[in-house]
């Protein structure tokens, strides 16, 4: 792939000048499109044509149906034009090229997508269309020669490399496949048996689609290649996606239709605002939410969805702050997994470690944490390790969702700590300076697979992760230190303290008894007796201001204390720089 990649980004020199670099990926992608098509559909060029003149006048879907009885795919061109033709005729290649994009079938719609038309046209003005072409059409991107996985790899590189050269994010446009492989490994995991019999049909599901990549591998893995089968090549995996960006919808739907999907499954749209699959669930589902992004955009209508529907919308748990939509995703993504009454679903979504904990108690995101973790929906969630994305190093955590858990795992979450599984690249590819090897991933899953205790893993009962968050109140004291006391001989509050700092977080289980409001009582009551009145004489709870929170401190649950150097270290320590110091110094003055 890296050469294949490098010879197609080399095609960029010619455009340097009339093009900027933030444009090269406006011919670029959609050329390495048209040529992996165009050789998809050489051997069968001839057979279409005569296909072509033998249906003249008969409608289109009679012709498709023709054409994919004989070709076995799910599209076509009608035009006379191959690129290697298209190459014969120079002087009218920009009217000729033209003709041959208008004659694919109409379920391929990507080329328009990226205004390709426009771009030839502006091509030939500059009198470089017949340059650019002619480089494209010496490679060859027949899938005999270019695997899918391959071609994933190389628009993956083309859009990381246009990506960085003007300055954008692409993170935005797909996930690293180490990643996704772990994901699907993860999703499927448990499922080996049903997986594993011929004529298993099941159907994957990706709201933030892309370029596709999680779906072509949960394919690659179910299924598998020529040369390396997956778990189940007698399977039938269906794919469905959604994405929003122009240009990733091009590349994911192409990619699909070249496999053999049906192109109706991979749709253009805003998920949040409005759902094309409507209705419909999923086996699996697989998403990679943009991080930290706002959702302005989609806020009127997911607001009037949620006060439409209430619980029944895909939002039943309410919506985050509107500066980041991870959270409504992850609402999107349960309510498009397969109900427990039909056998239920799972899955993977890739988020950074906000979702985790952010929000105080009865927020948006403490509310939508209480309704999935107080419906069993958490399997699992993992740490992957730093430094695993191109466009970030952030902490990154893969939760796995699962509305039909096996009896040993619910009413439960598992914590996995990944974070020091991961192979260091020989050479960075922007952010990205480890990857999870398979070794790593293998160790990743034995970890999921055992569900036990250990250094890396812990089994967590769903209310260990509530809290009430209890407002402390102090009395007001007068000058000689006694209370100030109100008419009805009570001590009244001291109103100078912020409302954040009178908060104390009490977990539900502390002192084990959570059942309840008079669970609740002498939990607090506990609490208060023995972390605050010894240090804030005379404070009481407000129970009236009482909230209920749910987080997930990740880190708490793998901290290690690494006790501080002896002082006699570090004293010694300092004396030796010191030293060094003042030598240094006398050298520079003498």
């Amino acid at each position: 792939m890296s050469n294949l990649g490098s010879f197609v980004w080399g095609i960029a020199d010619v455009l340097r000048g009339p093009y900027k670099p933030h444009e090269y990926g406006n011919v670029i992608l959609p050329m390495t499109i048209l040529r992996r098509i165009d050789c998809v559909l050489e051997e069968t060029h001839e057979e279409v044509q005569k296909l072509v003149k033998k249906a003249e006048g008969a409608a289109e879907d009679l012709l498709a149906a023709m054409i994919q009885r004989k070709t076995h795919l799910p599209f076509y061109n009608t035009s006379p034009w191959t690129m290697h033709k298209l190459l014969g005729d120079p002087e009218d290649l920009e009217q000729n090229l033209v003709q041959y994009i208008s004659g694919f079938s109409a379920n391929l719609d990507v080329f328009q997508r990226f205004g390709f038309i426009q771009q030839i046209h502006r091509l030939a003005e500059k009198n470089l269309l017949f340059l650019v072409f002619q480089r494209f059409v010496a490679i060859d991107l027949s899938p005999s020669k270019v695997s899918n996985a391959e071609m994933g790899d190389l628009y993956e590189h083309l859009i990381r490399t246009f990506n960085e050269s003007s300055n954008e994010s692409p993170g935005e446009h797909f996930t690293p496949r180490d990643a996704i492989r772990l994901m699907v490994e993860l999703i499927f995991a448990g499922d080996d048996e049903a997986l594993s019999k011929p004529g298993t049909i099941r159907t994957v599901y990706d709201p933030t689609a892309g370029t596709g990549g999680m779906l072509s591998i949960a394919e690659e893995h179910l299924i598998g290649t020529p040369e390396h089968p997956g778990m189940n090549p007698q399977a039938q995996l269906n794919l469905y996606g959604q994405e929003w960006n122009d240009q990733s919808y091009a590349i994911c739907k192409s990619d699909l239709l070249i496999k053999g999907q049906d192109a109706s499954n991979i749709q253009l749209g805003d998920t949040l605002a409005d759902d094309k699959f409507a209705g419909m669930t999923f086996d699996y589902c697989l998403s990679n939410p943009p991080y930290g992004t706002d959702w302005k955009a989609s806020e009127a209508a997911v607001k009037d969805e949620i006060a439409r529907l209430g619980e029944h919308s895909r939002f039943p748990a309410g919506h985050p702050a509107i500066s980041d939509g991870q959270m409504l995703f992850l609402e999107h993504v349960v309510s498009k997994i397969r109900p427990a009454s039909q056998g239920g679903g799972r899955a993977g979504i890739v988020m950074n470690g906000s979702p985790l904990f952010n929000g105080d108690a009865e927020s948006g995101p403490s509310n939508i944490r209480k309704w999935l973790l107080e419906s069993d929906l958490v399997d699992a969630i993992v740490a992957l390790p730093t430094d695993m994305f191109y466009n970030t190093g952030i902490s990154t955590y893969i939760w796995v969702l699962d509305n039909a858990k096996p009896a040993e795992r619910r009413g439960t979450v598992q914590l996995i700590n990944a974070t020091e599984f991961y192979t260091k690249m020989r050479k960075k590819l922007g952010d990205k300076g480890r990857e999870l090897s398979p070794e790593n991933r293998a160790a990743i899953l034995e970890l999921y697979a055992e569900h036990t205790e250990g250094e890396n893993s812990k089994i967590l009962r769903v209310d260990e992760f509530g809290y009430w968050a209890v407002t402390v109140e102090r009395p007001l004291l007068c000058e000689n230190g006694e209370p100030i006391l109100d008419k009805k001989g009570k001590p009244q509050p001291d109103k100078s303290i912020k409302a954040k700092d009178k908060i104390e977080k009490i977990p539900f289980t502390y002192g084990g008894n959570t059942d309840g409001d008079a669970g609740r009582k002498e939990t607090v009551a506990a609490y208060m007796k023995a972390e605050v009145e010894p240090y804030l004489p005379g404070a009481w709870a407000d129970e009236k201001k009482t909230k209920i929170g749910y987080e997930i401190p990740f880190t708490r649950h793998f901290y290690k204390y690494v006790p501080p150097r002896p002082l006699a270290e570090i004293d010694a320590e300092l004396k030796r720089v010191s030293a060094e110091i003042v030598a240094m110094l006398q050298e520079v003055m003498e």
